[in-house]
């Protein structure tokens, strides 16, 4: 950012580390993280800070060691400089952090983290963490953590870091995700952060940004709320409001005794066929299928509803509203970063559009391994083509417009001669957005809000409920049958007001990580309940394309940007063993905007880091997705254990190997992994001898315990899909062994990791799942019309 523009930041006072740099011409104040966005999209503001202020003094100092205030006399530019000379403190992220940590923040180890950063303040707390550098030959010799001098607090930072001592590098690695997330994201008045000129970020994509401000008056009800805005029902809307709106779609509401309260207090409740919890790429299938059958079905989202021209495409507050945990959940260990859907749409309105079917060899280990004939019938294969078709996914790239990343992986591929192929998207060809990770702004990536809801709707047979959480599935024993019968959802609205949804059918969709909690809070005890969770877990590695240098003259990548163009277009198998044993990665491509960018950029000291976030735009990532052997639990909510195999580690050192090998045949000038040493190595400079050292070296690292960055964006198999009930949750038709009429579809039925993007996957089983729904359904009636 041009130091002379006037950046009017909005907030209290800032706390500057270094008086001697103010005399750069930037006028600094702090940042709110959600502010007013440009379609008007709801925000939730941050939460207020109630830590300490031993803790925020501890957390200031800590977050100014990893983006201190830097003067940078011969910076290219202004917005360098200025980028340069800004500290975490200076615009408020420290405020930020803390609010989320005691207000919104949801950690089994949260209570660690702040009882550290109090130790911090104190001398003896900071004996114990950082030994002898909190000691100096001045009164009072040991010193708290904020009164370290700052080059021996980048020191110690750096030892958390690959420190031998597992609690040190988890305080590392928390701390820099919160920091690092929150300044690289919060916004001003404006809607700008001060860094993104430095990074060569536009932020929200401009074009689309302005047409959707030309066109919004003109635009249909469809484009300026959403197709689904017909029938989303809103709890909160006075009675008579809110029955006419059920009533539309031939539902009713009325006020009943719960027997399940000891007051028999009355609760508002509708009754309906079919109650389905989730609205992502499982419950959204199954919505849509039942309500085209002509039964009344009613969906239950715990997340809100944002319609094409209310997203903001900022990324802070896009995660904050569309992502579980608000983009913030990780393992109980914080070893691997999960990222799941939150919102209307679930995991499909905010995924990368990859659309591919469920591989051969992974269909052929669930009928052979696991006794499941539905993955080699005639019905499966009809609902993959079923799915693909109302998603409109396609391979074609002649109007294909690839991004740096997906440029950089196919060339590599070309180059050395490894498989590199076209990935089935969910959109158009020319759909080239590189925001949908926050929603799609023009509906052209056909999530289940922009399909199947859509079909619900226009059926007038079902209604979404937004902002309601399901608290628990009732059931009861009926008519001395041997199973429970489940009978409806018990759930809250966004007020906290408890509502019964009275069913004939109910379907748990609410993912991997939520459907597991909301079954065992129901009273199931299936022991593979909660059990057999799959991540497939990622790591990355990055290389960088200067516009200009010593490149050979045949790239044609100059204008390209990391963060624009198709999120993923193209994916090698050279790792992915599909040819044997079925395990091992797959190499495509990330979205990283600037806050998930900065989260995984390894850090040695704030001068380098900046210097690699000056890097943003040009340098390309590709990632190593393993099908994992290994697996975790889900033990309450948000609650999640997880361990790779050793087998998944390797793969994924492979996958480092090979995707080394990539970026280096695409041309880059340096490339490096995100080890937490931070190696970076210059390939036009080193010879071959060298290099090969180097791809050795970095392979070889540890993955895992901290020391690499591992994500998750698949979560899978925590209510497996079974022959038998001592191995699994649910039968082949999705209903759980424990409870008639109590159905899961979505990824957590899945027998094993699936080892690619799990869309079509979801979808065709929820498909397969809501034609024996319909079956079920069908029979009640009949059997109804024969008493």
């Amino acid at each position: 950012m041009d130091s002379s523009h006037d950046l009017n930041f909005v907030g209290s006072p800032p706390v500057i580390a270094k008086q001697d740099l103010l005399e750069t011409s930037v006028d600094l104040e702090p940042l709110n993280y959600c502010s007013e966005s440009i379609g008007g999209e709801p925000h939730r503001p941050p939460p207020a800070n109630r830590l300490t202020a031993r803790e925020m003094d501890s957390l200031t100092a800590i977050s100014d060691t990893f983006l201190p205030s830097i003067d940078l006399p011969g910076a290219r530019n202004e917005s360098i400089r200025a980028f340069y000379l800004t500290s975490a403190s200076m615009i408020g992220t420290p405020e930020i952090v803390g609010g989320y940590m005691s207000g919104r923040l949801r950690h089994a180890s949260l209570w660690l983290l702040r009882l550290s950063l109090w130790l911090l303040s104190t001398w003896y707390g900071t004996f114990i963490f950082c030994g002898t550098r909190c000691m100096s030959c001045r009164f009072p010799f040991f010193h708290k953590f904020s009164d370290i001098d700052p080059k021996r607090r980048e020191q110690i930072l750096s030892s958390w870091s690959s420190s031998p001592i597992y609690l040190y590098r988890q305080l590392f690695r928390a701390l820099k995700f919160l920091i690092m997330l929150f300044y690289f994201t919060q916004v001003n008045e404006k809607n700008e952060n001060p860094a993104w000129t430095a990074l060569d970020y536009c932020g929200p994509e401009p074009e689309l940004a302005d047409q959707v401000k030309a066109s919004v008056d003109q635009s249909s009800e469809d484009d300026r709320f959403g197709p689904l805005h017909c029938a989303m029902v809103h709890m909160e809307s006075p009675g008579d409001d809110l029955a006419a709106a059920l009533s539309r779609a031939g539902l009713y509401l009325a006020t009943r005794p719960f027997s399940g309260d000891r007051r028999k207090k009355p609760l508002r409740t509708i009754h309906c066929d079919a109650v389905v919890v989730g609205s992502g790429s499982g419950g959204g299938v199954v919505a849509g299928v039942l309500a085209q059958a002509g039964y009344k079905v009613v969906v239950l989202e715990k997340g809100g509803y944002h319609a094409r021209s209310n997203l903001s495409l900022h990324e802070g507050p896009a995660m904050d509203l569309m992502y579980e945990g608000g983009g913030l959940l990780a393992t109980t260990d914080t070893g691997v970063v999960v990222l799941s859907g939150a919102t209307v749409g679930g995991g499909s309105a905010i995924n990368w559009a990859a659309a591919l079917r469920t591989p051969d060899h992974v269909a052929a280990e669930w009928r052979r391994d696991h006794g499941l004939e539905l993955f080699g019938s005639d019905a499966y294969a009809e609902a993959l083509d079923a799915v693909c078709e109302r998603m409109g996914v396609q391979s074609d790239v002649d109007k294909m417009e690839e991004n740096l990343n997906n440029a950089a992986l196919r060339r590599g591929c070309l180059e050395l001669g490894y498989p590199v192929a076209n990935i089935s998207r969910n959109a158009p060809p020319d759909h080239h957005c590189g925001w949908c990770c926050f929603g799609c702004k023009d509906g052209r990536k056909k999530a289940t809000s922009e399909t199947w809801l859509v079909d619900m709707a226009e059926s007038r047979n079902g209604v979404i409920l937004p902002g309601c959480r399901a608290v628990r599935v009732l059931h009861r024993n009926r008519g001395g049958r041997r199973r429970k019968v489940a009978t409806g959802v018990l759930f809250e609205s966004e007020s906290g007001e408890a509502c019964i949804v009275e069913s004939k059918v109910t379907v748990v969709a609410c993912g991997a990580l939520n459907t597991p909690v909301l079954l065992k809070r129901s009273g199931l005890r299936n022991p593979n309940i909660g059990k057999h969770l799959h991540l497939h877990p990622v790591v990355m590695v990055w290389g960088y394309f200067p516009e200009s240098g010593s490149r050979r003259p045949d790239y044609r990548e100059e204008e390209k940007r990391s963060y624009e163009g198709g999120i993923m277009t193209a994916m090698s198998t050279v790792t992915a063993n599909w040819g044997t044993t079925g395990y091992g990665t797959v190499i495509q491509t990330p979205a990283l905007h600037p806050g998930m960018f900065s989260v995984v950029t390894p850090w040695t000291s704030g001068a380098d880091f900046k210097d690699r976030m000056t890097r943003f735009a040009r340098t390309a990532h590709v990632f190593a997705l393993a099908r994992d052997r290994g697996s975790g639990t889900v033990d309450g909510e948000g609650n999640i254990s997880y361990r790779m195999e050793r087998g998944d580690e390797e793969s994924l050192k492979k996958g480092v190997e090979k995707m080394l090998w990539i970026m280096a045949g695409a041309g880059a000038e340096e490339v490096g992994t995100q080890h937490c040493k931070g190696e970076r190595f210059e390939v036009k400079r080193a010879s071959a001898r060298e290099w090969e050292r180097f791809v050795i070296k970095a392979s070889r690292r540890v993955v895992g315990w901290l020391t690499t960055p591992v994500c998750s964006a698949h979560q899978m198999g925590s209510c497996r899909m079974g022959v038998e009930d001592t191995t699994s949750a649910v039968d082949e038709r999705g209903e759980t062994w424990e409870v008639e009429g109590l159905f899961v579809a979505d990824a957590s039925v899945f027998p094993t990791a699936l080892g690619v993007n799990p869309m079509v996957t979801v979808q065709a089983i929820a498909y397969c799942t809501a034609h024996s729904i319909v079956q079920v359904l069908r029979r009640e009636m009949m059997q109804k019309d024969r008493n």
